[in-house]
C-alpha cells in the first residue's frame, strides 16, 4: 500500500494520539491567544505545533525552554539593533544579517533542541527589526508580543503533553537502547564468525551507531522528568562509551580471526564460536536479565580457559573475548539503569561531539545570503508580504542546513506547501469566512490541520504532512481581525513560494562541503584527536574521543555507501581509528603510573597518530615500529611491569601495527592513486 493511503486508511494508534494531542495543544494556544487579543495568535499555534513534533514530555519541556530562551535572546538582539540603527534601514538589515549568520553557525555546532533555540533567536530578531522598522516606537511591543505568543504556545504544548497520553523519555530511551544493543550483538556474532559479508557488517554497525548517537542526543531531555532523569543520562553515557569500546574490540578481533583463525587451538576456536552463538541468542532473548545470565555464563567459560602456554595470538583472542563479554554485560546494566536508575549506580562524564567549524561557516554564509537576497528584494519592491518570504528563508535555510540531504528535505516541504495552498484557500478563507465563533473556527480550520498531523505520524509522510500543516497556518493566519480578501491570500501564497524557492536554490548553489573534502576533514579530525589524547585527564579524553567517534563513523559510513563496493574502505578506516584511540587510552591507563614510561608512551601515541594519517593515504609509517621498540625497551629496562602485562602490551603493539598495515594495503588497492 502506498504510504499516503497507509497513513490515512490504516493509521497507527500512536499516529492518532499524536494528531489528537497536537491539535488540542494548538487550539488551546490559539483560543488563549485570541482571548488575550495578541497581535499574531498564529505564532502561538505554530509554537505549539513545533513542540509537539517529538511529544515525549521531557523533550517538550526542553524544547520549550530552548524556544523561550532563544526567543528572549533574539528579542534582545533585535532591540539592540533597532537602538543602534533606528533611522538607518540598510545598516540595521546588515547587522541583522550578521546576527542571523551567527545564529546559523551556532545552530550547526549544537545539538537537537539547543540548535532549535539558536534558530528561534535568529527568527525573533528578524521579526522585530523588520516589523518594527516602519514604526520604531513599537519595537518593545513587538518584542513582548513575540515572547508572549511563543511562550503561550510552549506552555500549552507542555500541559497537553503531560496530561494527555504522556509519553516518557524513559520508554523512548529504553527502546533506542534496545536497538543499539541488539544491533551491536548482531555485529559481534558476525565478527566472531569472521564473516566476509561487508554489506551485512556495515548494516549492523550503522544500525547500532545511528540509534546510539540519537540516544546520546535525546538523553539530555530526561533530566526534566524528575530526580531519576539524571541517572538515566549517566546510564546513557555509560552505554555509549561501552558500546564504542565493544565495537573497537570487535574490529580488532575480526582482523585476528580472519587472518590467522586457522592457527587457533580447538578450544579457543570453540570458545569464539560459542560466543558468536551466545550473542545471537542474547539478541533474541526477551529482557535484560535473561541476556545477562547468558553472557555471564559465557564469561565464566572464558575466564576458566587457561591462556597460559599459548601463543601470543591465542592469548590475545582469549583476552579479547573476555573484554567483549565484560563490555556487553555493562551495556546490559546500562540498559537496565535507563528504566530503573536507582537499582544500579553508574557513573560517567558527559560526552563530546564532532563539530566541523568549516561546515558550520558554510551554513552560516548560506543563511546570510538567503536573508540578504530576500531583504534586498523586500526593500526594492516595498512588498508588505515580503516579510513572510524573509521569515521562511531565515527559518528553513538554518533549520535544514545540518540535515543529511537538505535539498531532498526542502523539496519535500515544497510539495507539502503546494498542497497546502488550495487547502488553506478552501478551509481558511472560503469556509472560514462564513463561520462565527471559536467552535466553528476550530471545526473548519482544524480539519486540514488534523489531517496533516495524522499523516505526519507516518515516518515516510512526516516531511510532506508537517509542511502541509505549517503552511496552512501561515497562509490562513487566524486572528481576531482576519482579512479574507483574495488579494491578501494571493500575496501570502506568492511570498511562501518565493521564500521556499530561494531556500531550495540556495542549497543547490551552495550545497556545502564536497564529499572528498568532508572525508579528508573527518580523517584529519580523527588523527588530531589521536595526537591530543594526552592533553586532558584520562576520563575527559575518553569522553571527548568516544562521543566524537560515533558521529564520525556514521559520516564515514554514509560516504562509503556512495562508493563502488570494491572501493569501500572509509568505514573500516574509521573503525581502525576507533581501535587506535581505545588502545591508546588503555596504554595510558596501564603505563602512566610509572613516570619513566610516560615519555616513551607519549612518543608512541604521537607516532600512532602519524601512522593513522599515513594509513589513510595508503602508506606505511616506519616511525611507528621505532616508537614501539623504544616503549618496550623502556618497560624492560625499568622492570616496571610484570611479565604477563608486558607480553600483553607487546601483543597489542604488534596487533596495532598489523592492523594499520593491512588497512593501508586495502586503501592502496581501492585507490590506485593513493600512493
Amino acid at each position: 500500500m502506498p504510504p499516503l493511503l497507509e497513513a490515512y486508511l490504516t493509521p497507527t494508534a500512536s499516529a492518532v494520539k499524536f494528531a489528537v494531542k497536537a491539535s488540542l495543544a494548538m487550539f488551546l494556544a490559539l483560543y488563549l491567544a485570541l482571548w488575550f487579543d495578541l497581535d499574531r495568535p498564529y505564532w502561538a499555534l505554530i509554537s505549539a505545533a513545533f513542540l509537539q513534533i517529538r511529544p515525549m514530555s521531557g523533550m517538550v519541556v526542553e524544547k520549550g525552554l530552548c524556544q523561550i530562551g532563544g526567543t528572549l535572546i533574539g528579542a534582545l538582539a533585535g532591540i539592540a539593533i533597532m537602538a543602534l540603527f533606528v533611522q538607518a534601514r540598510v545598516p540595521a538589515l546588515a547587522s541583522l544579517t550578521a546576527w542571523i549568520m551567527l545564529c546559523a553557525y551556532g545552530s550547526s555546532l549544537l545539538r537537537n533542541n539547543f540548535s532549535y533555540g539558536c534558530i528561534m533567536a535568529a527568527v525573533t530578531a528578524m521579526l522585530i527589526v523588520v516589523i518594527a522598522g516602519s514604526n520604531p516606537a513599537s519595537v518593545f511591543d513587538v518584542a513582548v508580543s513575540r515572547l508572549s505568543e511563543l511562550g503561550l504556545g510552549a506552555i500549552c504544548a507542555t500541559l497537553v503533553s503531560a496530561l494527555l497520553w504522556p509519553t516518557k523519555m524513559r520508554d523512548h530511551l529504553a527502546e533506542q537502547a534496545n536497538t543499539v544493543i541488539n544491533q551491536a550483538f548482531v555485529q559481534a556474532a558476525q565478527r566472531l564468525e569472521a564473516s566476509d559479508d561487508h554489506a551485512a557488517l556495515q548494516a549492523s554497525l550503522t544500525g547500532s551507531l545511528g540509534p546510539l548517537t540519537q540516544l546520546e542526543t535525546d538523553s539530555q531531555a530526561a533530566r526534566y522528568e524528575g530526580p531519576a532523569g539524571k541517572g538515566r543520562v549517566r546510564a546513557t553515557h555509560v552505554l555509549t562509551r561501552r558500546t564504542l569500546r565493544f565495537l573497537a574490540t570487535l574490529h580488532a578481533m575480526h582482523h585476528l580471526l580472519g587472518d590467522r583463525g586457522d592457527r587457533l587451538d580447538d578450544d579457543v576456536r570453540a570458545l569464539t564460536a560459542e560466543c558468536a552463538r551466545g550473542f545471537r541468542d542474547a539478541e533474541a532473548d526477551d529482557g535484560v536479565p535473561a541476556a545477562r545470565r547468558r553472557l555471564q555464563t559465557l564469561r565464566h567459560r572464558a575466564l576458566a580457559l587457561d591462556e597460559q602456554h599459548r601463543s601470543p595470538l591465542q592469548r590475545r583472542i582469549v583476552l579479547g573475548v573476555r573484554d567483549l563479554l565484560g563490555h556487553a554485560i555493562v551495556m546490559l546494566d546500562a540498559r537496565a539503569a535507563i528504566i530503573t536508575p536507582g537499582d544500579r549506580q553508574l557513573r560517567s562524564g558527559r560526552l563530546s561531539w564532532h563539530r566541523d567549524h568549516l561546515a558550520a561557516g558554510v551554513n552560516a554564509l548560506r543563511a546570510g545570503l538567503v536573508f540578504a537576497g530576500l531583504a534586498t528584494f523586500w526593500i526594492l519592491t516595498h512588498w508588505s508580504s515580503g516579510q513572510v518570504a524573509m521569515l521562511l528563508g531565515t527559518l528553513f535555510s538554518a533549520f535544514f542546513a545540518s540535515r543529511d540531504n537538505p535539498v531532498a528535505i526542502t523539496l519535500m516541504f515544497y510539495k507539502g506547501m503546494l498542497a497546502a495552498i488550495p487547502s488553506a484557500f478552501l478551509f481558511g478563507h472560503v469556509l472560514l469566512a462564513q463561520a462565527s465563533g471559536f467552535p466553528m473556527l476550530a471545526m473548519i480550520f482544524g480539519t486540514p490541520l488534523f489531517l496533516g498531523l495524522l499523516g505526519a505520524g507516518h515516518p515516510r509522510m512526516m516531511g510532506y504532512c508537517l509542511a502541509f500543516t505549517i503552511f496552512n497556518i501561515l497562509l490562513t493566519m487566524p486572528g481576531n481581525g482576519m482579512d479574507f480578501s483574495f488579494d491578501s491570500f494571493a500575496n501570502r501564497a506568492v511570498a511562501v513560494i518565493i521564500g521556499l524557492t530561494v531556500v531550495v536554490m540556495s542549497f543547490r548553489l551552495l550545497p556545502g562541503l564536497g564529499a572528498t573534502l568532508r572525508r579528508r576533514r573527518l580523517v584529519g579530525a580523527i588523527s588530531r584527536d589521536l595526537r591530543h589524547l594526552d592533553q586532558r585527564p584520562l576520563n575527559e579524553a575518553e569522553s571527548l574521543f568516544s562521543g566524537r567517534m560515533a558521529d564520525r563513523l556514521l559520516a564515514l559510513a554514509r560516504h562509503d555507501d556512495m562508493l563502488p563496493i570494491d572501493q569501500r574502505h572509509l568505514f573500516a578506516l574509521g573503525l581502525t581509528g576507533l581501535d587506535l584511540g581505545v588502545s591508546g587510552l588503555r596504554l595510558r591507563q596501564w603505563l602512566d603510573a610509572t613516570p619513566e614510561l610516560r615519555q616513551p608512551r607519549q612518543a608512541y601515541q604521537q607516532a600512532l597518530a602519524q601512522a593513522y594519517r599515513a594509513c589513510a593515504a595508503g602508506r606505511s609509517c616506519p616511525a611507528l615500529s621505532d616508537a614501539a621498540s623504544a616503549l618496550l625497551d623502556a618497560a624492560r629496562r625499568y622492570h616496571a611491569l610484570p611479565d604477563e602485562r608486558l607480553a600483553l602490551i607487546e601483543g597489542m603493539l604488534e596487533r596495532l601495527a598489523l592492523s594499520l598495515e593491512q588497512q593501508a594495503r586495502r586503501i592502496a588497492e581501492a585507490r590506485p592513486d593513493a600512493r
